[in-house]
């Protein structure tokens, strides 16, 4: 099950003042039991492709400068020069749409797992920490993947530059000609990617989404199982991460940084499928607790962070946001 450390001390806590979640997840080394066993082998089979995804959306350079040529010098050696170097990325796009597909698939998966039964979102988290790491590595890829993406306009220009050229061809082919090129990717597959590649964080957008089906599909899981479960997450996150005899157990220097991008990318979770959001002062989460811990990390650290709060919740600029939490996020 890996190393688990349940402190003895409880700090200061007391019936007036929050719980204190002392619990270490151990994100480096947590080994499945036999009950998550095959869950954990069904998202493993996904996972292991999502350092070479990111590492591909890392590098994307994009077909800007053949475009532009294309369009400024419609001749045949241009648009042909454009076509060759779109296509390569037009796959790769493809790839990337295609594993936000298998992520969708397997994050129900996982929540079941840590969502339903007689447990408390704790006693899951302390017993079933394979596949809470599973679901940190899920997130940490999504945050990764949509700051990738953000910084890329290329992938936008480049499916659209595809779109319009095989719709050029079609149009100008009287017999209904189909470039070999272009099955690779079908009609309806471009429609879908479109929609994707549309939204500024993609990936979040699959996860909130799955996990709002997750909540609607299972109704004998009560929506608070869930969204519990998430709060408590970002809870045990922040908590192992202010108190230094618990960094003191990671074995690896950028173990630090997962935890920091984990429970960002809990928070946010928790605004997108929580009704009220998570910046409520009823939320389960302690969203001043997160901001004020992100701002005394190095900006290199923390800054993109931050920008993921202001940018990618769904509730942070709605009126019952109290404006202390406005006033923390304020660029």
């Amino acid at each position: 099950m890996g190393k688990l450390l349940s402190l003895l001390a409880r700090d200061d806590s007391n019936c007036c003042s929050p719980q204190k979640y002392d619990v270490f997840l151990d994100f480096e080394n947590a080994q499945p039991t036999e009950t998550e066993q095959e869950t954990f082998e069904e998202v493993q089979r996904v996972l292991r492709n999502s350092e070479s995804i990111l590492e591909d959306i890392q590098c994307y350079k994009g077909a800007g400068k053949e475009i532009r040529e294309a369009i400024s010098s419609p001749t045949e050696e241009y648009q042909k020069k454009a076509w060759q170097a779109v296509m390569p990325l037009v796959t790769k796009l493809k790839r990337f749409y295609e594993f936000s597909t298998e992520l969708e698939a397997v994050v129900p998966k996982i929540l079941f797992q840590l969502c339903s039964g007689s447990m408390t979102p704790t006693q899951h988290l302390e017993t079933q920490q394979a596949l809470v790491k599973q679901f940190a590595e899920i997130l940490e890829f999504v945050l990764k993947f949509d700051e990738y993406k953000m910084k890329t306009p290329a992938i936008q220009n480049d499916f659209s530059y595809y779109r319009r050229t095989i719709t050029r061809q079609r149009m100008s082919s009287s017999d209904g000609y189909e470039h070999p090129d272009t099955r690779e990717v079908t009609n309806e597959l471009a429609n879908h990617m479109s929609l994707f590649y549309a939204h500024a964080t993609p990936m979040l957008k699959v996860l909130s989404e799955a996990t709002t089906r997750f909540v609607a599909e299972n109704q004998d899981i009560p929506i608070e199982n869930t969204t519990e479960t998430l709060g408590t997450m970002a809870k045990v996150c922040l908590r192992m991460l202010e108190n230094p005899n618990l960094i003191a157990q990671f074995q690896r220097e950028e173990t630090q940084l997962f935890v920091l991008r984990v429970m960002v990318g809990l928070v946010i979770l928790y605004d997108h499928v929580h009704p009220q959001g998570a910046f409520v002062k009823a939320s389960n989460v302690d969203v001043k607790g997160c901001v004020k811990l992100l701002k005394d990390q190095p900006a290199a650290r923390s800054e993109g962070l931050l920008n993921a709060l202001r940018y990618t919740t769904k509730h942070l600029n709605e009126e019952a946001t109290p404006k202390n939490i406005k006033n923390l996020l304020a660029a």
